[in-house]
């Protein structure tokens, strides 16, 4: 009988598999590193546009930033003009309280007074005068309460003028405050 040896066939095919499987293997492993390398390339593609969006949004919010710090100084310098606005108008409608004021003080004024000095903080007004007798300065009170601008008249000193002698014709100091009071100006009267 003939010796075959069929031990060089099967290590021939086992060295043919094996070189087939390295070369996949070496295939496989080329194939992953190419889809590693082109995922990664994605991915810092979409993170490089997506840190550009970020910047973009930021340089958006800055502007809108300023306009928003812009729109709220023009509301404060909105405020302000209507604030001085508002001051003019408040004066120009009582320019004319001051000529009624002082017409309103000639008409309250009795024969035999005399007015020295006048003098208004805001809404009070202080008087200091003289006086023939104590019922002239008894009908300026009267004649004060009675006014629809004033109100509350007190009278706070009343003395006998220096200088003066005593006599039937004796004159008096007095001092008197008394409150402003704007009329009702429902009556269609522009104040």
């Amino acid at each position: 009988m003939a010796h075959i040896n069929l031990l060089p066939w099967r290590e021939r095919l086992r060295e043919e598999r094996k070189r087939e499987f390295l070369s996949i293997m070496a295939g496989i492993v080329f194939i992953a590193g190419g889809l590693l390398f082109l995922v990664d390339r994605y991915f810092n593609g979409e993170i490089d546009n997506q840190v550009a969006r970020n910047d973009f949004v930021g340089s958006e919010i800055q502007l809108l930033d300023e306009q928003v710090s812009e729109i709220n100084q023009l509301r404060q310098q909105k405020e302000d003009i209507r604030a001085r606005m508002n001051v003019i108008t408040d004066l120009q409608g009582t320019r004319p309280v001051i000529v009624r004021l002082f017409d309103e003080l000639v008409r309250t004024l009795p024969e035999g007074v005399f007015y020295s000095t006048l003098e208004r903080s805001e809404n009070t007004i202080s008087i200091e005068g003289v006086a023939e007798s104590y019922s002239r300065i008894t009908e300026l009170l009267r004649r004060l309460d009675e006014s629809e601008w004033f109100a509350e008249p007190d009278i706070s000193v009343i003395s006998a003028a220096e200088g003066v002698e005593v006599a039937m014709n004796a004159a008096f100091v007095f001092t008197l405050s008394v409150n402003l009071e704007l009329p009702n100006q429902n009556d269609g009267e522009e104040v």
